[in-house]
Formats: C-alpha cells, sequence, structure tokens
C-alpha cells in the first residue's frame, strides 16, 4: 500500500509545471497631494526661565513642537484608552488616556510669532507631494505591469 502512495505523489508532482516568468513593474503615483495646516501655541510667561528673552525662546520651541503634535495626529490618528471602575454599581474612577506617534517628515514652518504678550505661535505646513518625494527616494512604490510566462 506505501508503494502505491509514493508512487501516487511522485505522478502528481510530475503533473505540475513549473513556470518561469518575468514580471514588469510600473511606478504609482497618487492623483492629488493635499496639504496639511497645524498651529501651534505657548505661553510664555509659564516656562522655566531665567529671564524674559530665555523664556520666550522656550515658547517658541514648544510652540513649534505643538504645531508637530497636531500634524502628527492629522497624519497618524491619535489613540485614546479609557477605562471606568465602578463599586456597588457607583462608577468610582474614569480614566482617559491619549496618545500620539509617528514620523513627520517635510513639514516647514509658514510664520512664528507672538500673537499677544503672553502666547507664541507656529504655524507649520506639510504639502504631501514632498512627503512623497523623500518617500520614493528611499521606497519606491510599485505595482504589476506585465507578467510574460515562459
Amino acid at each position: 500500500m506505501r508503494i502505491i502512495n509514493v508512487c501516487g505523489v511522485l505522478m502528481l508532482s510530475a503533473c505540475s509545471t513549473v513556470m518561469d516568468k518575468n514580471v514588469e513593474w510600473e511606478y504609482v503615483q497618487p492623483e492629488h497631494y493635499p496639504v496639511l495646516n497645524a498651529v501651534g501655541y505657548a505661553p510664555i510667561s509659564a516656562q522655566m526661565g531665567s529671564s524674559d528673552a530665555v523664556k520666550t525662546l522656550l515658547a517658541i520651541k514648544a510652540s513649534k513642537l505643538d504645531a508637530y503634535r497636531e500634524l502628527t495626529e492629522q497624519v497618524y490618528g491619535q489613540r485614546i484608552e479609557g477605562s471606568q471602575e465602578l463599586s456597588n454599581l457607583v462608577l468610582s474612577d474614569e480614566e482617559l488616556k491619549s496618545s500620539i506617534q509617528g514620523v513627520i517628515r517635510g513639514a516647514e514652518v509658514v510664520k512664528a510669532y507672538a500673537a499677544d504678550d503672553d502666547t507664541y505661535v507656529t504655524e507649520l505646513r506639510l504639502d504631501m507631494q514632498k512627503v512623497y518625494d523623500l518617500y520614493l527616494s528611499t521606497a519606491r512604490p510599485k505595482r504589476i505591469k506585465k507578467v510574460n510566462y515562459y
């Protein structure tokens, strides 16, 4: 019985055809590229600095980081985790956490200015055409254009 099974497997494997193929790829380009905008704010007086000049410089950096956080949220979304705790059918504790994580490349500062005496503002723009061009320099997206079997 074993000999018949081995012969059957050999016959089935002999029937399968192994073909060589040549695959031609074409590169895909999106139809349109959105432009994202973000604004970051930071209070000047709340910064930990020894002088007003140092506090202003720290507020400039903080407002830029806040604008980058907003851009990251637009590109990657925001992760939200929540939990509730009940004790004797009464809500005793409720917690909500939010986090954003991602890499932003190609953003440019459009404007940075003091909005009033105590607030610094940074406006960023992210042109997805520029992001796509940066992406192409590392990994080119492609799809099958044509397959030739031999």
